[in-house]
């Protein structure tokens, strides 16, 4: 396995006036679990779409699992990375099994295979496997995304991309979801980059937080080094965000029980 799974070198991406990226360079090992935060604007999901083929960088060059992505055909690109967003993007004429095996049947997998596949991940991200024959619209949003992390690892990827996965969620789903999946990344040895506004989940899941603002990273490391070291203003109000949250809902509790 090469030393690092994903490789950005100097990636500028511009659109019209505005500068996206600009000059940016990221390496991850295998097995990280990143974090992409950084107010709106400032370059994440841009930077995410980068990896896969989503987003064509104006200069820098992109290397996945050893390989110059440039050179990579873009779908089988895709094919060989996992990708989880908001919207889900189940199709909704297809059932959950139907939906977890498109990228194995474009790949030519037989039947059996397939089939053995759903019926492992559909148990991997908690559902029951009487779903299978179920379409998206008899599913409550935690189950379509569960769904959504079942189709993103059909094709057994070892790279996964998600942005805002858990966003449109209701809390405790979120926090339930987002437990599960760093689960699922620590058995399957994934790699994952995740893109969220929420530093509460930043700091819980991942292993390493990378923060942009205005298409440069600012700041790259461990949640407890940039929280406690980082001199950067934004990046220390960002850091310290969740501890703010709790200080205020813990008086605000105290406040409603007296």
């Amino acid at each position: 396995m090469p030393q690092t799974a994903i490789e950005l070198s100097a990636i500028e991406k511009r659109y019209a006036a505005h500068t996206a990226l600009a000059g940016v360079s990221l390496s991850i090992a295998p097995g990280e679990f990143v974090a992409l935060v950084g107010p709106s604007g400032s370059g994440k999901t841009t930077l995410l779409k980068t990896i896969n083929g989503l987003v064509a960088p104006d200069a820098g060059s992109v290397r996945v699992l050893g390989e110059d992505a440039g050179v990579v055909p873009v779908h089988i690109l895709r094919r060989r990375i996992g990708y989880v967003f908001q919207e889900i993007g189940l199709f909704p004429h297809l059932t959950v099994a139907e939906n977890v095996a498109i990228t194995p049947r474009l790949l030519g997998w037989e039947p059996a295979r397939i089939a053995a596949r759903i019926d492992s991940l559909l148990g991997l991200v908690d559902l029951p496997r009487e779903m299978a024959n179920r379409l998206p619209s008899a599913l409550s949003g935690g189950q379509r995304q569960r769904v959504g992390v079942a189709r993103a690892l059909a094709a057994e990827p070892k790279i996964m991309l998600m942005d805002e996965p858990f966003g449109a969620l209701d809390p405790v789903t979120r926090d339930q979801l987002g437990t599960d999946y760093r689960a699922l990344h620590e058995q399957l040895g994934l790699t994952t980059v995740m893109v969220t506004h929420d530093m509460s989940e930043a700091v819980l899941l991942a292993d390493r937080i990378v923060v942009l603002k205005a298409g440069v990273i600012v700041a790259d490391g461990a949640p407890g080094h940039l929280s406690a070291q980082s001199l950067d203003p934004d990046v220390r109000a960002l850091m310290d965000a969740p501890r703010r949250q709790a200080e205020r809902l813990a008086a605000r509790l105290s406040e409603s029980a007296a």
